[in-house]
C-alpha cells in the first residue's frame, strides 16, 4: 500500500554531499521504486530565524518556509528524519527548525496553561536516522542516545507522532566502500517498507 513519505534532511551544511545526503537519495530511490509518494525538506536550505520569545513562539506567524514546512508535515503519513550528531546533539539548525514548525496551534492545542496539550500530530510515524563518528553503542550505552531520546520523546512523541523508530549509525569516517553499499542497500529497504 503506497504511503505518504516526508524526508526531513538536517545536515547544516547544503554546499556539499555528506553520508547523510548519500542516505536520503539511497531512501528515496526504494521508496519511489515500491510506489510511494516523497517530499523533501532540507532544513539547511530554509530561511527562517530563531525564536527568541515565547511571544514570538506562540503569536508570531511562521515565515512562507516554514508554513511549507507544517503543510508538508500535515500531508505526511510517515516522517523520516536524518541527522549527524553535533556536540552530542542535533545540529543547532534542526533544533530551530522544530522550533519554529511545531508551534501551539500546528502541533498542539494548549487551550489554558492549566490542561495538558491536546497532540494535533497523530496519525503519523517517524524514523530518525542519526550518524556520528563515535562508535554507536558508545553514544547509546555512555552517552544514554540524548539527542534521540530527546527527539523521540520530548518533540515528535509529544506532538502525537507514534510509533517511533531510530537507526544510529557510528564510525562513519571509518567506513569502508563495502559497509556504504550496504548501508545503502538498508536505506533503500527502509524506503521500499516506508519505515
Amino acid at each position: 500500500m503506497s504511503k505518504k513519505i516526508l524526508i526531513i534532511q538536517g545536515h547544516p551544511d547544503s554546499t556539499t554531499e555528506h553520508l547523510g545526503h548519500f542516505l536520503v537519495k539511497a531512501y528515496t530511490e526504494g521508496a519511489q521504486q515500491a510506489g510511494h509518494q516523497v517530499k523533501l525538506i532540507e532544513v539547511a536550505k530554509l530561511n527562517f530565524s530563531l525564536l527568541s520569545s515565547e511571544q514570538e513562539f506562540e503569536n508570531q506567524p511562521p515565515v512562507s518556509d516554514i508554513q511549507d514546512a507544517q503543510d508538508k508535515i500535515l500531508w505526511a503519513e510517515h516522517i523520516i528524519v536524518f541527522y549527524p550528531l553535533w556536540l552530542g546533539d542535533m545540529p543547532a539548525i534542526l533544533k530551530g527548525f522544530w522550533e519554529q514548525v511545531l508551534r501551539p496551534g500546528f502541533a498542539m492545542t494548549t487551550g489554558d496553561r492549566n490542561s495538558w496539550p491536546q497532540k494535533r500530530l497523530k496519525g503519523r510515524s517517524a524514523h530518525i536516522v542519526v550518524t556520528m563518528g563515535m562508535p554507536a553503542f558508545i553514544y547509546r550505552w555512555f552517552y544514554c542516545a540524548h539527542s534521540l531520546k530527546n527527539l523521540k520523546r520530548n518533540i515528535l512523541s509529544f506532538c502525537g507522532i507514534s510509533p517511533i523508530k531510530h537507526t544510529l549509525i557510528g564510525s562513519i569516517e571509518n567506513l569502508n566502500t563495502k559497509q556504504r553499499n550496504r548501508l545503502m542497500d538498508k536505506m533503500r529497504t527502509f524506503g521500499q517498507k516506508a519505515q
